[in-house]
């Protein structure tokens, strides 16, 4: 039986599962450059928006146009005062995870990582629109000695894929779709009726406009409500957090 790392808390508050030196390395840039290129990442990502965005070009735009900008904002984030929040998503996954594990946009790929060595999970699959973040998530699955477990894809039509998952995880990525309802209704066909599935949202552009790529058209996040209320029953947990658990509504 192949031997696990041990991918805990405190290892993701101490260090985000070695991930300085992982992006360092991929990114080929000493400490230092990282460091600094990581002080200025969300700047940096929000200057690439081009303004109001063309519907049908959102996807175009995250896996061609964004780059290493989203590898780097994510990791900024990971490695920042947001750690304390993100270790309560993964104690939150952790609680849910097994089988066959979808992480879609997965970005860095920490919560894959941290799923995929949990015992109780076959296989994660990793779904990320953007190359640079499917390369980097494969580095540091090889880097922890965890390849054999994490598969990288571009989207859900992947036939590699297995129709029906046992947990799904999606945390922020739905407000950066313009579409987030259809997703819901995709990841309810791939659900079973023992599959849960953990997402966040935040359909908000900032109190400043740091985030100008996310959507908050008011019809937008009135029908994501509804479908969330349709497909959907909520599981509760004890953390607080905005990350929420589901199971398939069956009472519809």
């Amino acid at each position: 039986m192949q031997k696990l790392p041990n991918l805990t808390i405190d290892r993701f508050l101490e260090d985000g599962f070695d991930l300085r030196r992982q992006l360092a390395e991929f990114l080929v840039l000493t400490e230092k450059e990282l460091e600094y290129q990581l002080l200025s990442s969300t700047d940096s990502l929000a200057g690439i928006h081009p303004g109001n965005f063309n519907l049908e070009q959102v996807g175009t735009f995250y896996e061609n146009t964004v780059g290493i900008n989203h590898l780097l904002e994510l990791a900024a984030w990971h490695l920042s005062g947001s750690s304390n929040y993100i270790a309560d998503t993964l104690r939150l996954q952790a609680s849910f995870a097994r089988g066959q594990h979808l992480d879609f946009g997965g970005g860095i790929a920490t919560h894959a990582l941290a799923a995929a060595a949990l015992p109780e999970v076959e296989n994660v699959w990793f779904v990320d629109l953007n190359p640079h973040n499917r390369a980097f998530a494969k580095s540091r699955a090889e880097q922890l000695g965890l390849e054999s477990k994490l598969y990288c894809s571009r989207d859900l039509d992947d036939p590699r894929l297995p129709k029906r998952f046992d947990t799904i995880v999606c945390l922020d990525v739905l407000e950066h779709l313009n579409n987030p309802s259809n997703q819901l209704e995709i990841f309810a066909q791939r659900m079973g009726s023992h599959s849960a599935i953990i997402l966040n949202w935040h359909f908000f552009k900032g109190f400043t406009g740091e985030y100008p790529f996310h959507f908050d058209d008011l019809g937008l996040v009135e029908y994501f409500f509804k479908t969330v209320q349709h497909k959907f029953i909520e599981i509760f947990h004890p953390y607080l957090i905005t990350a929420r658990a589901y199971r398939l509504n069956e009472l519809k």
